[in-house]
């Protein structure tokens, strides 16, 4: 048995995306430890094939003492960077980084090129592990949030588990994001009540399309945690997520989820991870037509070519259309 560091600093979606590593490492015999920034620990320390989550904020040398006391056989760097390259130079452990595609990316971004491989982040993250995994389990993503009943906020709204759509209005940064005309369009032409999720950020967003919605629509915008928010996720019908963490958390509790995709694309490697089983329960929604896209691997906080058709051509009716195909099936 080997004591293995899995490094992975952020953000939501990325973290959730190494836990098959995580679980894989574990099911084949080794203790896993991890280590990230203390604001997403929440996103880890109910897991229970993590043996202990080391959290920093702004310095290293406090948290590579403790590690070090620990002493670790093997690091797996799913973050690569160089404050995981100091980490690792600290430690002065044999492990072994994922490839971060970033010239496939830049390619991508500025000519157009695709030298993009057909393989998932995941299964990259993968590769970073695989001296110390013995078999791969097809099990998908993992979320353990530690929550046994639904957040008293939404409760009091008497809506029933699997009778609503969760729509996560939020999006690191806004050429992610629909623009709020075309979230309205979905709330009002929705057969199911809605239910709205996000940061503080996107609270006033919240608060426009429940207040002007014709449908039912619960804003609990900058309301509920992370991981009351993936509670909520857990129990409804379906999902409409952007390119976020919301999406991998809705793949973790193998949801219906319609993706909408503006400046980054699915060839990314980042698309819902989904067992085998349930691969038919994504629908990926995005303008193929366009050669600006993608602007960026990561996003911006406006249009670069200043109109947005990404996502302003994109056909709410679509979106619709797939969210009741996945419920009925």
């Amino acid at each position: 048995m080997a004591k293995i560091l899995v490094i992975r600093f952020s953000s939501i979606g990325d973290i959730v995306l190494t836990t098959p590593v995580v679980r894989m490492l574990a099911k084949s015999g080794h203790e896993v430890f991890y280590l990230t920034k203390a604001r997403y620990t929440n996103l880890l320390e109910n897991n229970p094939y993590i043996k202990k989550v080391y959290a920093f904020d702004a310095s290293l040398p406090e948290v590579i003492a403790s590690i070090r006391k620990d002493d670790m056989d093997y690091i797996v760097d799913l973050h690569r960077n160089l404050r995981t390259m100091r980490v690792k130079l600290a430690l002065r452990k044999p492990g072994r980084s994922f490839r971060k595609l970033n010239f496939a990316k830049w390619l991508m971004v500025n000519f157009n090129i695709d030298i993009l491989p057909s393989k998932h982040i995941v299964d990259r993250y993968l590769d970073a592990a695989r001296k110390y995994i013995d078999f791969n389990d097809d099990e998908g993503l993992d979320y353990f949030n530690g929550y046994q009943t639904l957040p008293q906020v939404f409760l009091s709204e008497k809506l029933k588990p699997e009778s609503y759509v969760v729509l996560a209005v939020g999006g690191q940064h806004a050429t992610k994001r629909m623009p709020i005309g075309k979230l309205m369009e979905i709330c009002d032409k929705l057969m199911f009540p809605v239910v709205l999720v996000g940061g503080k950020e996107d609270m006033e967003t919240g608060f426009q399309l429940s207040k002007l919605s014709v449908n039912k629509v619960l804003d609990l915008c900058g309301q509920v945690s992370v991981n009351e928010s993936a509670e909520i996720i857990r129990h409804c019908a379906a999902i409409i997520t952007h390119d976020t963490g919301m999406m991998h958390i809705a793949a973790a509790m193998r949801k219906n989820i319609v993706s909408v995709w503006g400046n980054t694309i699915p060839a990314f490697g980042m698309t819902p991870y989904l067992p085998g089983e349930y691969s038919q329960r994504s629908i990926i929604v995005e303008n193929r037509d366009l050669r600006c896209r993608p602007c960026s691997k990561i996003g911006f906080d406006h249009c670069p070519k200043n109109h947005f058709q990404c996502m302003e051509q994109l056909d709410t009716d679509d979106i619709v259309a797939s969210v009741q195909d996945l419920i009925v099936g």
